[in-house]
């Protein structure tokens, strides 16, 4: 008789269903108790902000909130570190252009 020795088994969790959020428009399916990081991961996205001075691509780095490499924009608010930050249904991340305050011209 096999038995299943996969972690979710092994420590008797139970997921509940996934849900959707978007990144820049595009459908991203999440689970519950994933980051808004460990989500965009999962569906192939590495990168969602580009730097100030070079408009380099960043992404998660460290992926417990010191490097600030995550930042993001979530349901509109600039600056959210998406390696802390739990996706919840019907998120909408978009890429985050420098510092995230376009619309101050700064």
């Amino acid at each position: 008789m096999a038995r299943d020795r996969s972690p979710a088994a092994l420590v008797g969790a139970a997921t509940d269903d996934a849900f959707e959020i978007t990144f820049d428009g595009r459908p991203v399916t999440a689970l519950p108790g994933q980051s808004v990081a460990a989500a965009l991961w999962a569906a192939g996205i590495l990168a969602w902000r580009s730097t100030r001075v070079g408009g380099r691509p960043r992404g998660a780095f460290c992926g417990i909130g010191q490097c600030y490499d995550c930042l993001a924009t979530v349901n509109g608010r600039p600056n959210r570190r998406a390696c802390l930050l739990p996706a919840r249904p019907g998120d909408a991340i978009t890429t985050q252009e420098g510092h995230g305050h376009a619309e101050l011209g700064v």
